[in-house]
């Protein structure tokens, strides 16, 4: 064999094997200090209650060459709940609610995620709230497209989802808080 020859069968190897080169999985861990959960309600149909949990962890891992296959972990500690009063408060920690004596983590796992533009998604997964588990989708939007993430830099992402309260349990108060939640996740996550 030439050497001409042996030299573009080597290229040619290392452009197959860069091709088939396994998936990069970047890791990014939540910056809690930095990192914000809402649940909005409902209330007499006329106005709303929003609810807070400040005690939040949790990451993703993707592969930008394959944004398809995530995992998406966000962790909600529902004893460090905030509300607007302190009746609100009681009721929501209580067992028509969240339970968090019985149930103190809310946490959502996606597990897929579909582009719908260069920095906005969905993914979809399921949501443990009160020890229920259901599929729930979160719209998702990043500040820069995750197709050039490096692992380097710091991710932002934001992102909603509705759910219905009654499916995860939280049937009590129907006449006076509606079944539609909305929940607003803002979070920073820095390289792991």
């Amino acid at each position: 064999m030439c050497r001409k020859t042996r030299l573009t069968v080597s290229v040619l190897g290392l452009v197959a094997l860069a091709g088939n080169a396994p998936p990069q999985t970047l890791r990014y861990r939540i910056d809690a200090q930095h990192s914000d959960v809402h649940a909005r309600v409902g209330f007499f149909g006329i106005a709303s209650k929003t609810a807070r949990f400040p005690a939040i962890s949790g990451g993703i891992e993707l592969d930008p060459a394959h944004l398809d296959s995530v995992r998406l972990d966000v962790t909600l500690d529902a004893t460090a709940l905030e509300a607007g009063d302190s009746v609100t408060l009681k009721r929501l920690k209580g067992p028509d609610f969240f339970d968090v004596d019985h149930h103190p983590q809310v946490r959502f796992i996606g597990r897929s995620m579909t582009m719908t533009g260069p920095v906005t998604a969905v993914v979809s997964g399921d949501l443990t709230a009160k020890g229920v588990t259901r599929p729930t989708t979160l719209n998702v939007s990043f500040t820069a497209p995750p197709a050039k993430a490096t692992g380097r830099e710091t991710i932002r992402l934001s992102g909603r989802a509705k759910i219905d309260r009654t499916e995860f349990g939280m049937t009590a108060y129907r006449l006076i808080v509606a079944k539609s939640v909305t929940i607003s996740i803002d979070t920073q996550m820095v390289p792991a």
